[in-house]
């Protein structure tokens, strides 16, 4: 009687199993652990991590905020900062939007007005907005009308560019990284200020960027 009385309640309890939601099995997992983007985390390689996106774009933005044709003009300048013309030609793979967005953003907020962002890939956006305007399906807002939207003084360019190495007999690979930001005067061409990032890099197993 018990052994039979046992069975059923298996039974049961196989049925009622199958009928619960299931749960996975994260015995092996670990929680997630927040990390400072300004310091190397758990996860280390040769490539371009937060904390360098941090520290370059922290020390061009002082450099800047030091450079008297930028920074010090009775009128600020309208300068222009995006990823248009800043270009990848390294063998690392990085979104350069982590660069030109938060090297815009910091020096606009360390800046306090003396120099003026124009928002150029907010181009589209702009447009559609005076073209309801200037049609009368909205009103004008309370900002006066201009005959075009801002032109740019400045707008920064630049690359990130290289070098690689690979000691097949430890399988330690080693990435010389060299990152140039230039700031381009929009009518003449030239170049008004410069700035450069270097770092080099070892690790024996490389860790995959996406």
């Amino acid at each position: 009687m018990t052994i039979r009385t046992l069975s059923v309640a298996a039974v049961a309890a196989a049925l009622l199993a199958g009928c619960a939601p299931s749960q996975v099995d994260n015995v092996r997992g670990q929680a997630t652990v927040y990390e400072d983007p300004r310091s190397s985390g758990r996860v280390r390689g040769v490539g371009i991590e937060s904390q360098d996106v941090v520290a370059m774009t922290d020390e061009m933005m002082r450099d800047m905020l030091a450079n008297r044709i930028l920074a010090a003009r009775a009128t600020p300048p309208r300068i222009i900062i995006d990823n248009e013309y800043f270009r990848n030609e390294s063998s690392s793979i990085i979104n350069t939007n982590l660069l030109t967005d938060r090297l815009r953003v910091e020096l606009n907020r360390a800046a306090n007005g003396r120099m003026v962002f124009v928002g150029r890939h907010y181009a589209d956006m702009v447009e559609k907005e005076r073209e309801l305007k200037r049609d009368g399906a909205v009103d004008g807002g309370t900002i006066r009308k201009t005959q075009a939207t801002a032109g740019g003084d400045y707008r920064l360019g630049g690359r990130i560019a290289s070098l690689d190495a690979i000691d097949r007999n430890t399988q330690t690979r080693s990435r010389y990284h060299q990152v140039t930001f230039e700031m381009v005067d929009l009518e003449l061409g030239t170049i008004v200020w410069s700035g450069a990032y270097e770092m080099r890099k070892a690790a024996q197993d490389n860790v995959l960027y996406r």
